[in-house]
């Protein structure tokens, strides 16, 4: 079973900077196309870091704590301080989070979810096997996914779990999905293809949970894997004869 891949969820055109973009031109550029962050890359689009409203705001607020602190030793010590240079942030390059958390084409929607739980990021430049930029997936274009219509959901647990993975016919499993639970009903032949229902639907896009209601005929879990495969593609053969 295959989660749906970055490539086709990523936006391939994107909005970038280079390490020398002032910070003000990126909080302009921000605002202009209405996005919450832009990765900093190099003039071949080998991603660099990324620079994010966050940081932006962090950096202002940081700023502005150090300049009341300058302001009131001044106040204090008017003749033993001096007001000295900002070394804030000024560019990206400056400013970046780095190395940017970044993601491959092929990678999955699921891969991307857990990457941005895991970094804490809500948008990951995507990146082809030499570091260029190809393309970026958000939050919302994971959520898009993961967030699929239940009659969605329904049609291909239908489809690539009951008919393409196990062979069976539609009428044998029964699939009723609910805010993204899966209920499996109905009786099959064997324990490993009830079981095999669950953890393959629990694998499509969309799946928040499994429900198991499914009974079977025969307990196969005894036999060798291997035989339970042999057993169970030469009883599908005989059935299409």
């Amino acid at each position: 079973m295959k989660h749906q891949l970055i490539s086709q969820v990523m936006t391939t055109e994107v909005v970038t900077v280079e390490p020398r973009t002032p910070l003000k031109e990126i909080a302009r550029t921000l605002a202009r196309h209405g996005i919450g962050g832009v990765p900093v890359v190099e003039p071949d689009n080998t991603v660099l870091g990324m620079v994010t409203e966050s940081d932006l705001v962090l950096r202002n607020v940081a700023h502005e704590e150090r300049a009341s602190w300058h302001r009131g030793m001044r106040g204090k010590h008017r003749n033993q301080h001096r007001h000295g240079r900002d070394n804030g942030a000024r560019t990206a390059g400056m400013l970046m989070s780095a190395p940017a958390a970044v993601i491959g084409p092929k990678r999955t929607v699921v891969d991307a979810a857990n990457m941005m739980a895991d970094s804490g990021v809500g948008r990951l430049p995507v990146v082809d096997d030499e570091g260029r930029l190809v393309g970026i997936v958000t939050r919302r274009d994971v959520l898009g996914v993961l967030r699929r219509p239940d009659a969605d959901v329904r049609a291909d647990v239908i489809d690539e779990v009951v008919v393409r993975a196990l062979w069976l016919a539609p009428h044998l499993v029964g699939v009723e999905v609910r805010d993204g639970v899966v209920m499996l009903s109905g009786t099959l032949e064997r324990r490993s293809d009830a079981a095999a229902a669950v953890r393959l639907s629990g694998q499509v896009d969309g799946v928040v949970a499994v429900v198991d209601k499914l009974r079977y005929r025969e307990d196969d879990s005894h036999r060798p894997p291997a035989e339970r495969a042999l057993r169970g593609v030469s009883e599908e053969w005989l059935r299409g004869l």
